[in-house]
């Protein structure tokens, strides 16, 4: 039970500009992770020119928002910090890496054209890797971490579970999803029918995942199944599976119809009810079932010094985001916009 004197509106606030922010990182860089894990299916030259020109200009600020979610969560939730960040070591390290190993990639590739195979192998699993990793992490958190006291008190391997891969499994397959919808809108030719195809089955692959983890989740907590099938939570249980049915049968209407832009907003909308879902399960709760967001918030006067900064700085990212999306709104050639 929550302590009423714990309870604090600016943890709450700052819950919510974490939530956002994680949110924001899965929108803006989850289809460009996914352009890395569909590579090696694109021709070499013109087709991989183009899908990675489609991403060249917004790619790097796009991770802007793992970076305000990560640094966040130590600003403001230390000891949610403390205690995660040792459970999930190996999996936090990997997507590290994964995104340092396609960022070199990335620049690389254009730089030394003789050894271009080789970096697009790099692109393809940094790519991989990063979206895996972060999916393991994600289904790690889900199912619980061990604490004692106000510490981690797991093993090393705590992370690795057959949830923990599902829940990985399903985010390479969301990423890529988003992947495939984003060449449908900003590329032509071979490659944009190349986005049809494998948005077609990418969704079926998603949709089950989907299910699959709806299905386990409640049972990996106590406070997960209280939450969904107790009332008042079946005011929410019932209308989430009707919910991303209609949103599916609309997103293989909009590729039935060849839409451009529909596609991706439609799958944006399977990620935002799969995010939804997690919120509700989780909450109040930085670690669920273990830690609350008011157990592990700084004191209130740190909380409010970081909110002037955040209040200024995340509408100057939001702004610069915006602009540059708009910049580059085009459709995009082997040899960048037009």
């Amino acid at each position: 039970m929550i302590d009423a004197s714990m309870f604090s509106d600016l943890a709450m606030i700052w819950a919510v500009i974490i939530a956002f922010a994680i949110a924001a990182y899965v929108v803006m860089d989850g289809f460009d992770l996914g352009i890395g894990i569909l590579f090696p299916r694109f021709r070499v030259g013109a087709e991989r020119d183009t899908a990675m020109n489609s991403i060249a200009p917004v790619w790097d600020g796009n991770e802007t928002w793992l970076v305000l979610g990560g640094g966040g969560l130590l600003a403001a939730f230390p000891l949610a910090y403390a205690i995660i960040l040792p459970a999930l070591y190996a999996p936090l390290i990997a997507m590290l890496l994964g995104l340092v190993l396609r960022g070199v990639a990335f620049e690389f590739r254009w730089r030394d054209p003789a050894h271009r195979p080789t970096w697009d192998v790099a692109f393809f699993t940094g790519s991989l890797v990063a979206t895996l990793a972060q999916g393991i992490a994600l289904g790690a958190l889900l199912q619980g971490i061990t604490v004692e006291g106000r510490a981690y008190a797991g093993g090393w391997w705590e992370w690795l579970s057959p949830f923990s891969l599902l829940t990985g499994v399903a985010l390479v397959a969301g990423y890529a999803l988003l992947g495939s919808c984003w060449l449908i809108w900003k590329t032509e030719g071979r490659l944009q029918d190349q986005g049809y195809g494998f948005a077609r089955w990418l969704a079926v692959l998603l949709i089950l995942a989907i299910a699959a983890v709806s299905l386990a989740t409640p049972y990996l907590e106590g406070q997960y199944y209280a939450r969904w099938f107790r009332w008042p939570g079946l005011l929410v249980t019932v209308p989430m599976p009707m919910a991303t049915t209609l949103l599916a049968l609309f997103f293989f209407r909009s590729l039935r119809a060849r839409r451009e832009a529909a596609p991706f907003f439609l799958a944006l909308g399977l990620f935002g009810l799969s995010l939804l879902g997690l919120g509700i399960s989780i909450w109040p709760d930085v670690i669920p079932g273990r830690v609350s967001i008011w157990q592990a918030a700084a004191p209130d006067r740190s909380l409010s010094f970081m909110l002037v900064g955040a209040g200024v700085m995340i509408p100057v990212i939001l702004t610069y985001t915006a602009w540059a999306y708009w910049v580059f709104r085009g459709k995009t050639g082997a040899d960048g916009y037009h």
